[in-house]
């Protein structure tokens, strides 16, 4: 399996190094990097104002563009974090901690370096994982039926309800909203219609696209240009070498660590970047907890090790999050659930299959990867100073073009003024959640994850004539299962320790 890998890499870099495949690689990156130094919009909202967009384009070519503007917006939200301490995605919210304070230090330039390289070594690393690692999920795979997708469609929604964000009640809402928007239509079992409210406009259901548009666009529209004077100004680079000796020697070890979190977590379903950053975060302070010694600045005041593991394991969770997506058609975070409505709308349903009918289009995909994150490094060390020009784009103007994006795109999705009406719908929606805390993402995925639910759903209860039972008589879906219950009941154990640990601190008298 080794060598076949090998061989189908190679063929993947022919097409992935042809003129077109390579601009278009280019084009992702540097939109991504773009998009993810403009603080508020991230990923998620590039890909959905730019799916219509990629309608026309050949369906190698729009996969690599959103591809690697996925992967070129993780670093791109380092730079705002790092300058203006306003992170371009929640996964880069870290680096505005001991980033934005080497930047006060003048030490600006050595920590969008750390960033860069360490993205550039945790990227490559991850697609390499993602290269040896996918082809063994995809034969794992062969032994797994309707009963054990529906529990990893379920374990992903989950996994996001319960590690991503704090509040496990406000991450459950959030599903529900994305579950309740994905019932709206005709029914695919029964074909009649459901959550219509009788509006026949509804009756083909929501397009995920204005769904997502009109979640993550258009609240951050609305915030920043009702707070237009919000921004900081961004901290001036200063000119000096990028990284010293002793910067290299405390900075290594970080990006390995992260490198290697970053892409386990990734790849666990409906995790994604996000947790990984900030587990990275965690450990890398406990270890510098641990070894003070020799350390003038202290964690959290612009140590390098707080910028190099949590921005390695940013990106390594991006390649990590493509190996379920690929494999087994299941997103790893909201991005990738995106990335899978794009797959879907050209035809192409991402899993085993895949692997075998489509197999030259997957491996130009991964090949591209290598490529694009090379392409960062060589396009973000030169050109930083460039990019962050962008930040002093006054919000008016940037938001209120963004604005205009978002309906033009809706509008071209079916030609309708429907369309626009349910951009204003859910744009309010998407505010009143932000306003009161509650996550985004989840609802993305729970959208994506609902069909793939019901069918696998429907498919179980047809074979096994309605038997639930079937969901413990198999040995794989009965793991899944306890999985599932341990990541349910461990976040509340965990926290409920921590609070009879703090107990008992303050009962502890200190000595006079």
């Amino acid at each position: 399996m080794f060598f076949e890998t090998l061989s189908d890499l190679g063929g993947g870099f022919l097409n992935a190094l042809s003129p077109m495949s390579l601009a278009f690689a280019l084009l992702g990156v540097l939109i991504g990097t773009i998009v993810g130094t403009l603080p508020g919009i991230g990923p998620i909202t590039a890909i959905a104002i730019l799916i219509p967009v990629s309608f026309g384009l050949d369906p190698a070519h729009g996969l690599i563009m959103l591809c690697a503007i996925y992967y070129g917006s993780m670093y791109g939200g380092s730079i705002s974090a790092a300058l203006i301490k306003t992170p371009g995605e929640i996964s880069n919210a870290v680096m505005a901690l001991d980033g934005y304070q080497m930047a006060r230090r003048g030490r600006a330039r050595t920590a969008l370096a750390t960033a860069a390289l360490g993205s550039f070594i945790a990227g490559t690393l991850a697609v390499i994982g993602l290269t040896f690692l996918s082809p063994v999920l995809v034969q794992v795979s062969r032994v797994l039926a309707s009963p054990e997708y529906f529990l990893l469609m379920l374990l992903a929604l989950v996994l996001a309800s319960t590690l991503v964000t704090g509040s496990w009640l406000k991450s459950g809402i959030a599903v529900f909203i994305g579950l309740a928007v994905g019932t709206i239509g005709l029914d695919p079992q029964m074909g009649a219609p459901r959550q219509t409210f009788g509006l026949d406009m509804l009756r083909d259901g929501v397009e995920f696209t204005i769904f997502a548009m009109a979640l993550f666009a258009v609240p951050e529209a609305i915030r920043h240009l009702g707070n237009p004077r919000g921004f900081r100004k961004p901290v001036p680079i200063r000119k000096g070498p990028m990284l010293n000796r002793e910067d290299w020697r405390r900075a290594a070890p970080a990006w390995a660590r992260g490198s290697g979190l970053g892409f386990v977590i990734g790849v666990l379903p409906g995790v994604g970047p996000t947790l990984a950053a900030f587990m990275s975060y965690v450990m890398e302070k406990r270890l510098f907890e641990w070894r003070p010694r020799g350390r003038k600045e202290r964690f959290g005041e612009g140590a390098i090790e707080g910028v190099a593991g949590p921005e390695a394991a940013n990106n390594g969770g991006v390649g990590g999050a493509m190996v379920p997506l690929l494999s087994l058609g299941i997103p790893g975070s909201a991005t990738t659930a995106l990335l899978l409505v794009v797959f879907i709308m050209y035809g192409l349903q991402p899993g085993p299959l895949m692997f075998e009918q489509e197999s030259t289009l997957v491996w130009t995909i991964i090949a591209s990867m290598y490529i694009g994150n090379l392409a960062l490094l060589v396009l973000n060390l030169p050109l930083v100073g460039l990019f962050v020009k962008l930040l002093t784009i006054p919000p008016v103007v940037l938001y209120a073009a963004i604005l205009c994006f978002v309906l033009i795109g809706a509008y071209a999705i079916e030609y309708s003024l429907s369309g626009l009406l349910l951009i204003l719908v859910f744009g309010i929606l998407g505010y009143g959640m932000d306003k009161f805390g509650i996550p985004l993402a989840p609802a993305i995925l729970a959208l994506v994850l609902l069909p793939l639910i019901e069918s696998n759903y429907s498919q179980m209860m047809q074979i096994s004539g309605g038997d639930l039972s079937v969901l413990v008589q198999r040995p794989v879906s009965l793991t899944i299962i306890i999985f599932t219950v341990v990541c349910v009941a461990l976040p509340p154990m965990v926290r409920l320790l921590r609070r009879r640990g703090d107990r008992r601190e303050e009962k502890v008298e200190v000595p006079a």
